[in-house]
């Protein structure tokens, strides 16, 4: 029977899983804490607390932190341990101008080659996330946008180009949980949404692709600001303060 234990890292609550190992666990936990941005870059990491926080060993907890390290979640300083990875201007630049080339191309065949009945997803998605953000529910904007997204790529029927995409699924998701925390870029989204569900009714397949680079590279300029408000300590554009650095 899996055991349920309480943390006082911001990983949520704990199952001992019975397939998975416990290193496995661990790393899946600490990484979504990072992307929900519970662990903030800079921030120390250590072995023995998240050990005692777990109820494990400090065994597996030092295979996922290798892991987070090889995968560039975590940084390791030789005198002082282990801290989340910061993210600097090019990281940024880099993981967006990757995403608007790759993304605007799916939608570009999503336009071409979709059939009849294929786009009921995609309306089903706009409807939901238009009725959780209407109700000031932002938390679960981000889950249902990423869904928007997952049917958009699988109607362009190009596995090897989904897989592409997903191999940046993680980061992808961390920035797109910092973009729709900016109320005005959360109603955009949708506005977005709506005008490429027309456009891909339209088959017109050169407007779908500038709006989703567009799209994307808007997203681009808000993680980018918040990114400079973080560094100066300043307002950030969802309205928070920054931290002194």
């Amino acid at each position: 029977m899996n055991q349920r234990r309480s943390s006082t890292y911001p990983i949520g609550q704990f199952e001992l899983p019975e397939r998975k190992s416990l290193g496995h666990y661990v790393y899946e936990s600490l990484k979504g804490a990072i992307i929900r941005g519970e662990l903030k870059p800079g921030e120390r990491v250590a072995e023995s607390r998240v050990a005692e926080a777990m109820g494990i060993s400090r065994t597996p907890v030092r295979e996922a932190f290798h892991k987070l390290e090889h995968d560039g979640w975590l940084e390791r300083q030789s005198s002082t341990g282990f801290f989340v990875a910061r993210l600097s201007r090019e990281d940024i630049e880099e993981t967006f101008g990757i995403r608007a080339v790759l993304e605007s191309y799916a939608a570009k065949l999503a336009t071409i080659r979709h059939k009849k009945g294929d786009l009921e997803g995609l309306e089903e998605k706009i409807s939901q996330y238009q009725r959780h953000l209407e109700a000031g529910d932002l938390e679960s904007l981000p889950k249902i946008n990423t869904d928007f997204h997952d049917i958009l790529y699988s109607l362009s029927r190009s596995p090897k180009l989904i897989s592409m995409i997903n191999h940046l699924r993680d980061q992808i998701y961390r920035f797109r949980m910092m973009i729709l925390k900016v109320p005005e870029m959360a109603f955009q989204s949708n506005r977005d949404h709506k005008m490429m569900l027309s456009l891909i009714r339209k088959r017109d397949e050169e407007q779908v692709e500038r709006l989703v680079r567009n799209h994307i590279l808007r997203g681009q300029q808000t993680v980018l600001e918040l990114f400079e408000s973080e560094r100066r300590g300043g307002r950030r554009p969802d309205g928070q303060r920054g931290e002194e650095t």
